[in-house]
């Protein structure tokens, strides 16, 4: 797939998704209604582990559950090149070159009565230090039980890890917890995720790739190449937006300056490539105030053009 394709296709998506906001919307608007009593207004003590904001007129606030350090060592970024051509890029932003470091941070958004849940962390998976969910929901004013709403991005353990207990029970037992239905089939395939299958199947509402999910709130948008079925999700308050990106760009410097740079993470690596770099030039034509579950915590900021590439503008 060519970038211009690429980007081409994202366009069509986003205009796609606007056209089919009545008939999609109503549908996932009936199945998915909340089910747990309105939530507390959240808490207002301050903790390093949350980040509050607004969304239009919208409660939001990352959630911070831990970190991943990866390696540079040619392995996970930048597969391929030379450590060293790797190092000169984060070295020129002001990044340690041994390491590339990745947070973990959810995202909860309240809109009346609904508590909407965007990921749910790593919990113990082996490859992060994580775990910090549980702790950062309540503290800001959310018991697990009050979620009503969970939206996957896609399947890997740092974005789902958080959605059962150890004991195997759903840690959101309210929740309607919404993936694309691409995904839930590559999921219900995967016999390493039977267990997460077999608890979750009750409360998934499968959708369609792009599709609105809640009108006027939540709509899908499909990055194609991380994963089958990856989606990111645009959030929306009056003529504000918000655009969670999942696994769209890992990295804040690498990702967003190199676009086309190989991940070992992405399933489909050109795909992944031309995806995303479509989606961080549709963000920086259209200024779009973008959550980067991965970036610096909080994760919050903008996509800006740097001559050929890209960089990030975080808020705080």
């Amino acid at each position: 797939m060519t970038r211009t394709k690429a980007f081409a296709r994202l366009a069509a998506l986003v205009v796609a998704m606007l056209l089919s906001a009545c008939s999609e919307g109503q549908r996932t608007q009936e199945i998915a209604s909340p089910v747990a009593p309105p939530a507390e207004r959240p808490d207002a003590s301050p903790s390093p582990d949350i980040f509050r904001f607004k969304i239009g007129a919208l409660e939001a606030a990352a959630l911070k559950d831990g970190d991943i350090d990866a390696a540079n060592d040619g392995k996970t970024f930048g597969v391929g090149l030379p450590t060293e051509e790797v190092s000169a890029v984060l070295a020129a932003a002001g990044q340690p070159t041994d390491t590339l470091h990745l947070s973990i941070q959810p995202l909860l958004v309240r809109s009346g009565p609904r508590v909407l849940l965007f990921d749910t962390g790593a919990a113990d998976a082996s490859f992060a230090e994580a775990g910090r969910l549980p702790a950062s929901l309540r503290t800001a004013g959310i018991e697990p039980s009050q979620v009503t709403d969970i939206f996957i991005s896609h399947g890997h353990p740092d974005h789902v890890g958080g959605l059962l207990l150890s004991d195997g029970a759903l840690a959101f037992p309210n929740a309607a917890i919404h993936v694309a239905a691409p995904k839930w089939e590559s999921l219900q395939a995967d016999g390493a995720s039977a267990d997460l299958v077999s608890a979750a199947a009750p409360k998934v509402v499968a959708f369609e790739p792009g599709a609105v999910i809640l009108p006027g709130l939540v709509t899908a948008v499909a990055v194609d190449g991380h994963t089958p079925g990856h989606s990111a999700y645009e959030i929306a308050s009056g003529d504000e937006r918000l655009l969670y990106i999942g696994d769209a760009a890992h990295h804040h410097v690498i990702s967003v300056q190199r676009p086309e740079w190989t991940i070992a993470y992405d399933t489909d690596a050109p795909t992944a490539q031309a995806s995303r770099r479509a989606l961080l030039q549709h963000a920086a034509d259209q200024h779009l105030r973008v959550y980067a579950v991965h970036f610096p915590f909080p994760g919050l900021g903008h996509i800006r053009r740097q001559g050929e590439s890209f960089a990030w503008a975080p808020e705080q």
